[in-house]
């Protein structure tokens, strides 16, 4: 489908084909073996300017059900690369709490009846999730408000020949480097929950004695040095991962071959994930 969004810049707005779409799904939250306490959503501008949205949905349906839930979204401009992270609903499990850009209200029907606790309660499993322009309900993935939908597992609709992958309440559903080819099945895969907010950090709380052992120098020639054993990804500002690699406590990571600019490191200490911004000279 065509996603167009207004665009900010040098005082003027204009209209480019720059993609504010889901990024990771996550129905998890708060269940029986959970790490992280609520369900979420993650939004990511993968497009090559600056977007913003602005009196925009996210309405949710179970798997074979309508859409009959749905919350507004503040204004929302991101540069390319960058994500928002949506708090839905909680549950009583779990130990971390997520640092979002956003809390999610308490939800509208567009039938009749009530709801009285704030965010989408989410099915763990199996669901059906869509981005709107706006509070008009949505039937397919195909209808005209639509910027982004997306069906879980057994879902009964979708974008393309296939569905994204089922979740569990210890995986989420992400989008592969933030591609978007309309293609639930072949855009989306299972794994961990990433929640990541517009400052590009991992929203977990934020144990700064861990961060101090992870990424030792931010600001970059030849090599990062670790102070902790990780598994770490390096993604450029547009959120593709440019580097993968498991690197021991005090040792380097070679990154001459990356070109110049900021990047963000990702990885996991002592069962707590971390994220660090460096500056690649």
């Amino acid at each position: 489908m065509k996603k167009i969004f207004t665009i900010l810049g040098l005082g003027a707005i204009s209209l480019f084909n720059a993609q504010i779409v889901i990024n990771e799904v996550y129905g998890g939250g708060g269940n029986s073996g959970a790490t992280y306490k609520n369900d979420f959503v993650e939004l990511i501008n993968n497009g090559l300017v600056s977007a913003t949205i602005t009196g925009a949905t996210l309405q949710y349906a179970s798997s074979a059900g309508t859409f009959n839930q749905y919350h507004t979204l503040p204004t929302i401009i991101l540069a390319p690369g960058q994500t928002y992270l949506i708090q839905e609903g909680a549950g009583s499990a779990g130990t971390v709490d997520l640092v979002p850009d956003f809390v999610a209200p308490i939800p509208i029907n567009f039938g009749t009846g009530t709801n009285s606790t704030p965010g989408f309660s989410m099915s763990g499993t199996n669901m059906k999730i869509v981005l709107a322009n706006n509070a008009v309900q949505v039937v397919t993935p195909t209808d005209a408000n639509v910027l982004d939908f997306v069906g879980i597992g057994s879902a009964n609709l979708f974008e393309g020949t296939a569905a994204a992958p089922v979740m569990s309440n210890t995986t989420s559903v992400s989008r592969t480097n933030g591609i978007d080819t309309n293609n639930n099945g072949a855009n989306f895969t299972a794994g961990a929950p990433t929640p990541t907010n517009s400052s590009g950090t991992l929203s977990v709380i934020d144990f700064q004695n861990i961060k101090n052992q992870f990424v030792r120098n931010t600001a970059v020639t030849n090599e990062i040095n670790f102070g902790a054993k990780a598994d770490v990804k390096i993604f450029s500002m547009n959120g593709q991962v440019v580097k993968s690699a498991s690197v021991s406590e005090n040792k380097n990571l070679e990154v001459a071959d990356l070109t110049p600019g900021m990047y963000i490191v990702t990885g996991m200490i002592n069962g707590q994930a971390v994220s660090t911004k460096i500056v690649k000279k």
